[in-house]
């Protein structure tokens, strides 16, 4: 199936590694010029270096300096962008009764601002062209709140609301926005988590993954390149009418519709 994304010029935040890096070399390889962003500028270089067409930025998500010339070398290098990845870290762990009202406002700043920044900046260009994608990384815990993450799933939740609205308001005019939730994906950071987990508990990491694995449907955890295919087929031209979802690949990991 051609994606139709040949010559589409795509910025991917947070794409250093993990889910993003993911994303970003499954859009270079149908075809997109990709525009690999994160804090470390020699790795983001050296992962441009390995796709057919894309450029290393550095980008630290949080500033808003960073994102604007992170836009401007995408545009001074392949063009308007075309497809926005919004990605990034989030909050740190906490339950509701430890929130500080500090910590309500980190979260909104971590995850809704930077989105909601990223978009303003391109949005207009998209819907000049009548072509336009975008695409949040979010987390299962907008469907399913996940325990410790309180902060975290008040900020997805909220990320969630706005692009489904933004959606709706855009979707005339050829650009969609659609949101992509991972489940148990195959990262470092899973592996990092596993590893604590084994080490709070006093056993064998390869124990927590068979664990963790014996709770998805599945019975795996998924791939790195299985998430970024499918953030890639949201991205794309088959996907013209699939717009305003939260999209789950997770394995059917989480029991609810």
């Amino acid at each position: 199936m051609d994606l139709g994304l040949h010559g589409r010029t795509a910025l991917v935040a947070a794409s250093t590694g993990g889910l993003g890096r993911a994303i970003a070399e499954s859009l270079g390889h149908e075809g997109a010029h990709v525009v690999i962003t994160g804090r470390r500028l020699a790795v983001a270089q050296e992962i441009a270096e390995s796709l057919p067409s894309a450029i290393g930025v550095e980008l630290d998500v949080t500033d808003p300096s960073s994102r604007a010339a992170a836009i401007a070398a995408t545009e001074a290098w392949f063009g308007a962008v075309d497809i926005l990845v919004v990605n990034g870290p989030g909050p740190r762990p906490s339950t509701t009764a430890d929130l500080s009202t500090a910590d309500l406002t980190a979260a909104f700043d971590q995850l809704v601002s930077p989105g909601h920044d990223f978009i303003m900046r391109t949005l207009p260009g998209m819907r000049a062209r009548g072509w336009g994608r975008i695409l949040a990384v979010g987390s299962s815990g907008v469907v399913a709140p996940l325990p410790n993450l309180a902060a975290s799933n008040l900020g997805r939740s909220a990320l969630a609301g706005y692009l489904k609205t933004l959606a709706n308001e855009v979707a005339g005019e050829g650009v969609t926005v659609n949101l992509l939730l991972p489940g148990r994906i195959a990262t470092d950071r899973v592996a990092r988590l596993d590893a604590a987990q084994a080490a709070r508990e006093g056993i064998d990491a390869a124990e927590v993954t068979r664990s963790s694995q014996s709770t998805i449907p599945v019975g795996r955890y998924g791939t790195p390149e299985e998430f970024g295919d499918a953030a890639a087929f949201l991205c794309s031209v088959r996907a013209s009418y699939i717009t305003g979802v939260a999209l789950r690949c997770d394995g059917g990991l989480v029991r609810t519709h």
